[in-house]
């Protein structure tokens, strides 16, 4: 069985022990990583995770009998999982957290999570 082709043609990419999703985003990560160096920018971070919407989950009847939980309620099996969104980057600039994206296609599913991002964190996600 031979590999399969990604599905937007991007290729992951490993260098300096990181893996990374494609070309685009190596590359940026390489210019992002002079720029902290060269003092531009400070805090670089890779894959940052942010919380867009929490587990929905049914409502309990059932409480924890022992341990340092007992008498408190026991969460309801899961309705709906979270939404998440990950970062490409996070770093500082001048003050100012920047959320970045190394963008090739931009999907449905990316783009309501960027709403959702400026909705939820008001922050407005840089697309590179």
């Amino acid at each position: 069985m031979g590999l399969r082709r990604r599905k937007y043609g991007n290729k992951k990419i490993q260098a300096g022990g990181q893996v990374f999703d494609s070309k685009k985003e190596y590359k940026r990560f390489c210019e992002l990583s002079l720029l902290e160096r060269a003092g531009e920018i400070t805090n670089l971070q890779r894959q940052v995770p942010y919380l867009l919407i929490p587990e929905q989950r049914a409502p309990s009847t059932e409480v924890y009998k022992k341990g340092s939980r007992a008498g408190q309620p026991k969460p309801g099996p899961v309705l709906e999982r979270k939404v998440m969104y990950v970062a490409d980057f996070v770093y500082e600039d001048n003050g100012e957290t920047v959320v970045e994206d190394a963008k090739g296609m931009r999907t449905k599913d990316y783009v309501l999570k960027r709403k959702l991002m400026l909705y939820r964190y008001g922050i407005r996600i840089k697309e590179t």
